[in-house]
């Protein structure tokens, strides 16, 4: 992991505003931000890059739980106690730049500064409705739409207002971790929706977002578990 000094510009501006006292970390593919087990000693803030945060049981099987975009906060549970542990792992998808803020200033500026406590607290709230969003997911809906689910919000994460855009890069594998199923269903319902036109590859996958939100309120043919068994078995 590279750490350099740098100033927030843009976006973050308010960060230099808060006083508060920060580092950038700049981190490679595959490297991580932290892992499970860590002392909790930091909360982070994602400047550039894409990252996905994701949990092994005690039996060793792994989740991907959420991914992670610029201006998005992670590592919050620092802020809960002065001896926890990190719960999940954070590892960068591709090159990564974050802010790095202590819990002790980031506590100090929570109470000193209303603009950046606001910037802090939207977060809790948007990422809450986000996990309730994915656990009635995996309550109400097929792993299918799931995945289309997914790709959507990822893809709503980036540029939004486009018809096209490109998701951040992603395995299968991790996508399955994500939707709650195997990677063989994930790779069907992947050439389901390129066949149907509402994702394309160009190296990266594309999602054409108005079209996959009609595929969702039931104007496209998603094929449901019962053309996924038959295709399975033939």
């Amino acid at each position: 992991m590279n750490k350099k000094e740098n100033q927030p510009a843009g976006q973050f501006a308010w960060l230099a505003e808060a006083g508060l006292d920060r580092r950038i970390v700049a981190l490679e593919p595959e490297e991580t931000f932290f892992c499970q087990g860590d002392a909790a000693d930091c909360v982070y803030i994602l400047e550039t890059g894409r990252a996905k945060i994701s949990v092994v049981s005690e039996a060793g099987k792994q989740a991907t739980i959420s991914l992670v975009a610029p201006g998005d906060f992670f590592g919050e549970l620092a802020l809960a106690a002065n001896t926890c542990l990190r719960l999940t792992t954070v590892t960068a998808l591709n090159a990564c730049t974050a802010f790095k803020i202590g819990r002790d200033d980031m506590t100090r500026a929570m109470h000193e500064q209303n603009e950046f406590c606001d910037q802090f607290l939207s977060h809790l709230l948007a990422r809450n409705i986000r996990t309730q969003a994915a656990l009635m997911d995996q309550i109400f809906h097929s792993s299918e739409k799931r995945l289309a689910r997914t790709l959507l919000r990822m893809a709503e994460s980036g540029n939004t207002g486009e018809a096209r855009t490109m998701i951040p890069p992603i395995t299968q594998e991790t996508l399955a971790e994500m939707v709650g199923t195997t990677r063989s269903r994930v790779s069907f319902f992947m050439n389901r929706f390129r066949d149907l036109g509402l994702i394309s590859y160009g190296g990266r996958i594309h999602v054409h977002t108005p079209r996959l939100k009609s595929a969702l309120t039931g104007k496209w043919p998603l094929c449901g578990e019962k053309a996924l068994q038959a295709a399975c078995a033939s």
